[in-house]
């Protein structure tokens, strides 16, 4: 590939590759998905006449990139996403291989580093797991409408151009998504002040030393938990308790430890006592806060996939 051509493609990698995880809400994908548009674009650049920006032209190529994997897989969810909250017994912990579960991604893959303060806080909340995942439940087209009108703040002129339909279908699909996002849309949320980030150490040292009544000045009454791949999700501090020092009293004794923030989101790595000593990978913690206390922690048991991306030890040593 040319140099400076590669160079042009390469200004747009991340924010392609934020486009592409709202899309496919996988950043595995996300990046298979990015780099088939540059190989794509490559090999067309010949075919490129220059009657809309490269970037607009890169954006419409990844965006038929995402709807063709699209049409060929299922929604990507989270446990909340497909049922209610259930009882805190192992009989309820079950594995479904059918469902393809919505992956966190780490912020620097989506995120600009040193950007606008009011750009970057609109990507970070349009990265959250709870954006991510009430935007998997509209069809393809309509998310594809929403993100570029809604998130990236493209006229619908230029969304039907990318789009190749008419601006009145264009302002149907994004009236319609408004309307199933509504429930989803998420909340503007700043940088962590230093008494979040105190209380989120506080949960660290408390989880570490399972401790429940310090755990209980730290979680919401009505705090949610889940870990996927399980379908299995808990609703309630009472439930969350009678799992973590019933079926999950395994997790006693782990060592937890600081990761890249996943989705905008604090994120830290746990890792279970070892049999043979040390502690080994267990779970990538994405917990997000509210009014002022720990409101819901996803437990991503994916180690093998997720600690790597994240850049998390493969083990600790005691």
């Amino acid at each position: 590939m040319d140099d400076d051509l590669q160079q042009q493609f390469e200004r747009h990698r991340l924010e392609l590759r934020a486009y592409c995880y709202r899309m496919l809400a996988s950043p595995f994908e996300a990046d298979d998905a990015v780099q088939e548009t540059f190989i794509r674009a490559w090999r067309s650049i010949e075919s490129f006449e220059g009657r809309s920006s490269l970037r607009s032209w890169l954006y419409r190529i990844a965006t038929n990139i995402c709807l063709d994997m699209l049409r060929s897989s299922q929604r990507r969810a989270r446990p909340v996403d497909l049922g209610p909250a259930r009882e805190p017994v192992l009989a309820n912990l079950n594995e479904l291989p059918e469902v393809t579960w919505l992956e966190p991604v780490p912020e620097r893959l989506v995120v600009a580093e040193g950007g606008d303060p009011a750009e970057t806080a609109v990507v970070r909340d349009s990265v959250r797991l709870a954006f991510v995942a009430a935007l998997q439940h509209l069809p393809p087209r309509q998310r594809a409408v929403l993100i570029l009108c809604e998130v990236l703040q493209w006229q619908a002129s230029e969304v039907a151009e990318l789009l190749e339909t008419t601006v009145a279908s264009v302002n149907s699909a994004l009236q319609r998504a408004r309307a199933t996002l509504q429930a989803g849309k998420p909340a503007s949320d700043a940088t962590l002040s230093a008494a979040e980030r105190e209380l989120l150490d506080r949960y660290v040292k408390a989880f570490e030393a399972y401790d429940i009544n310090a755990l209980t000045a730290l979680i919401h009454e009505d705090a949610k938990q889940s870990m996927p791949p399980y379908d299995l999700w808990l609703s309630g501090r009472d439930d969350i308790f009678a799992w973590w020092f019933g079926p999950g009293i395994g997790c006693k004794g782990s060592r937890v430890i600081p990761a890249e923030s996943a989705n905008g989101l604090p994120t830290f790595g746990q890792y279970k006592p070892s049999p043979g000593g040390g502690h080994e990978p267990w779970a990538l913690q994405v917990v997000e806060l509210r009014d002022g206390v720990v409101g819901e922690i996803t437990f991503f048991l994916n180690t093998k996939t997720l600690f790597p991306l994240f850049g998390l030890p493969d083990r600790l040593d005691d």
